[in-house]
């Protein structure tokens, strides 16, 4: 028994299999006003298509469907064969609200009603 495939049914393993990541990821990368999707997502990066995607580096956003999660300075590590891996050097968890400056207790009152009887 052999484990040799021809070039043309390896090539279509290849591509039925980065169609699947491609159907089944939600995650997106935002780099210079353009998208591509993730195929997979580690804690110390992620992977891209080869062909999508260009030798990224730097600063980009980190989107899940519309929800901005992480904005990341990003440099490319390694290429496997149609794969590009990306590595982080920073990520920050993006937040929807500003930070505050100060201690709000949980018991702070929200408004103030008044009798006007």
């Amino acid at each position: 028994m052999t484990t040799f495939l021809p070039k043309e049914v390896q090539a279509g393993l290849d591509a039925a299999r980065k169609k699947d990541l491609k159907k089944k990821s939600r995650l997106r990368v935002e780099a210079g006003g353009e998208m591509f999707r993730v195929l997979k997502f580690r804690s110390d990066g992620f992977t891209l298509d080869i062909q999508d995607a260009p030798h990224l580096r730097g600063f980009v956003d980190l989107y899940d469907g519309a929800r901005h999660i992480y904005q990341c300075l990003i440099v490319a590590s390694e290429a496997e064969g149609d794969l590009m891996h990306y590595e982080f050097k920073r990520s920050t968890a993006a937040s929807d609200s500003a930070p505050l400056d100060f201690y709000r207790d949980e018991h702070t009152p929200v408004a103030l009603l008044t009798n006007e009887s």
